[in-house]
């Protein structure tokens, strides 16, 4: 216990990071590891949950804000990053992290994908990469390989994946990672850093899904996974990121593969500089202005 202005702070673990409900995933699914690592990286940035937003579409790992002790908000799918765009332009004191899967965001979520990281908008965002389709019994996402068979794809997918990583440099996002959902100590590392990062953060998380997914195992990134501050990677260097990320063979990369400091959608809008967030400020009207504004609108 550490005190500040005499009064007591006393510290959080991850297990009262822990949410009311139990997830409802599948033995062995990946999505486990990513939860414990968002635990274990909110208390030891020593966060409370009342400061944390937590805001998800649909799909198997956008139940994750049920699991997890802070505010939470679970959308449309797709539309996560717009809704947590307004919250976090709202209230900037908030911590707001998304949380969805590959369907959800790179698929029908692309479009806000593109624009909340080039916008910059100051906003984490883990998704976890299952290679597929789960909560709809498996077809192929987004990120699928080439050739894998699904119920949609019975003679093997002809569609070429599309790569997070380099998709998010290209269009400007400012903190760009990938994560393993089997090695937690490093995703949380990587949650600390994006967590703090002022900008547009992605942390791409390979979170095998057990049921719908046998050629991206758990077994399989864990023989590849290699990281890439073992390598003295440069992480302000965009060309060589791309080239890294784009390997998907023996070796695999994960780690922090591209930062940079850029202002945010928040930090650039005049009305937004107040250090009173937008919406806990006062309108400061009467009962007869506010009529006038309604009647107007309608």
């Amino acid at each position: 216990m550490s005190t500040t202005d005499d009064k007591p702070v006393i510290q959080l673990t991850a297990r009262d990071f822990k949410g009311l409900v139990d997830p409802d995933w599948c033995p062995g699914c990946g999505d486990f590891g990513v939860l414990n690592a968002l635990q274990r990286s909110s208390a030891e940035l020593g966060l409370r949950p009342h400061e944390i937003l937590t805001v998800s579409g649909i799909g198997c790992s956008s139940n994750l804000p049920g699991y997890f002790n802070s505010y939470g908000m679970h959308t449309l799918h797709g539309r996560s990053l717009a809704v947590a765009t307004g919250a976090k332009l709202g209230n900037h004191r908030l911590h707001v992290i998304v949380t969805g899967g590959d369907g959800d965001g790179y698929g029908i979520g692309g479009n806000h994908f593109t624009h909340t990281a080039r916008r910059n908008v100051d906003l984490t965002y883990v998704v976890m990469n299952n290679q597929i389709y789960g909560l709809t019994t498996g077809q192929i996402s987004p990120t699928s390989t080439m050739g894998m068979k699904t119920k949609s794809t019975p003679f093997g997918s002809v569609e070429a994946p599309l790569n997070p990583i380099t998709s998010a440099i290209m269009n400007g996002a400012t903190f760009v990672a990938r994560g393993f959902s089997g090695d937690v100590r490093h995703l949380t590392e990587l949650m600390k850093q994006a967590i703090q990062h002022s900008g547009f953060s992605l942390i791409d998380i390979f979170s095998p899904c057990v049921t719908f997914n046998h050629d991206n195992s758990n077994a399989f990134f864990k023989e590849r996974v290699k990281k890439l501050e073992d390598e003295g990677h440069d992480t302000s260097d965009w060309k060589t990121a791309c080239e890294k990320a784009m390997l998907f063979g023996d070796t695999i990369y994960t780690g922090l593969f591209f930062q940079k400091q850029a202002p945010t959608l928040g930090g650039s809008e005049p009305v937004l500089e107040p250090d009173e967030p937008l919406g806990l400020q006062t309108l400061g009207l009467d009962k007869e202005q506010t009529k006038r504004i309604i009647e107007r609108m309608m």
